[in-house]
């Protein structure tokens, strides 16, 4: 199988380095390219590409809404969103992961990792295990919007276990399987189990939606 990848970025230099890497690699394609944040959501809808690597800072439409219609009702269908950044700490970038950014990524990354970056978030997981992403996960879970009254969460939420809560809350700490297996003295295979059935019950894009849920509900950390 091909994943199929849209770069998006207007600084020229920096979108041909990013194609030259994606498209000399076996089992990736570049299937279109943006210098704006209107242009990737076009190219998005016409390419319906696995996975698009996108800027923040663009003109036209910055890289947040573009994020917010690739991944919504009305964009490409199964598109996920990888956020490029210069900086770990970008401000807009809290705002792309809740427009529905499946996770983010430094544009100083190493060709192999921005590889294993696309293989992970076209597989429909989040990129919250690099430190560089755990320390943003601690930085956004820090400053969430306002978490809906426990009466507005999902009703999806009653229908998740007590043990599938529990893994939720350790979710939104930023932890990984393997640290929530350790954390609740259970096989790691189980705590995969128990992240499928909540990404199904939840109607979750993916891990970080699972966070965001898990704020809303009122089931992060105090503080």
């Amino acid at each position: 199988m091909t994943l199929r990848v849209v770069v998006a970025d207007d600084q020229a230099l920096v979108r041909a380095g990013f194609c030259g890497i994606v498209g000399a690699t076996e089992g990736f394609t570049v299937v279109g390219e943006a210098s704006t944040g209107a242009e990737a959501v076009a190219e998005a809808r016409r390419a319906r590409p696995d996975v698009v690597l996108m800027d923040v800072r663009m003109p036209v439409m910055d890289g947040i809404e573009a994020t917010r219609q690739i991944t919504g009702p009305d964009g490409a269908d199964g598109a996920r969103v990888l956020i490029l950044t210069t900086f770990d700490l970008d401000e807009y970038v809290y705002s792309a992961l809740r427009a529905g950014a499946s996770g983010f990524l430094l544009k100083s990354t190493q060709p192999a990792d921005l590889i294993a970056a696309i293989k992970v978030v076209a597989a429909g997981d989040a990129l919250l295990a690099p430190s560089v992403t755990r320390r943003l996960v601690a930085e956004f879970v820090r400053r969430p919007a306002p978490p809906a009254p426990a009466s507005q969460a999902p009703a999806a939420m009653a229908a998740i276990t007590a043990r599938e809560r529990e893994v939720l809350a350790l979710i939104a700490t930023g932890m990984s399987n393997t640290e929530i297996a350790g954390r609740l003295a259970i096989s790691a295979a189980t705590t995969k189990t128990h992240v499928s059935h909540l990404l199904a019950k939840l109607n979750a894009r993916d891990r970080v939606h699972l966070v965001i849920l898990a704020y809303q509900a009122g089931l992060g950390p105090p503080g």
